[in-house]
């Protein structure tokens, strides 16, 4: 075993932050959608 395994900095689960991650960044391209709905709407 190496150093880093010995002393790890964080010892949280990877899949909580990959799950937060995907929430993260599917709500942003979520808000940009809904922008540009509401956009073309009041374009037209």
């Amino acid at each position: 075993m190496n150093e880093f395994e010995q002393n790890v900095q964080s010892k949280r689960n990877d899949a909580i932050d990959a799950g937060m991650g995907f929430v993260v960044s599917f709500g942003f391209f979520a808000a940009i959608f809904v922008i540009a709905v509401v956009v073309d709407f009041l374009a037209s």
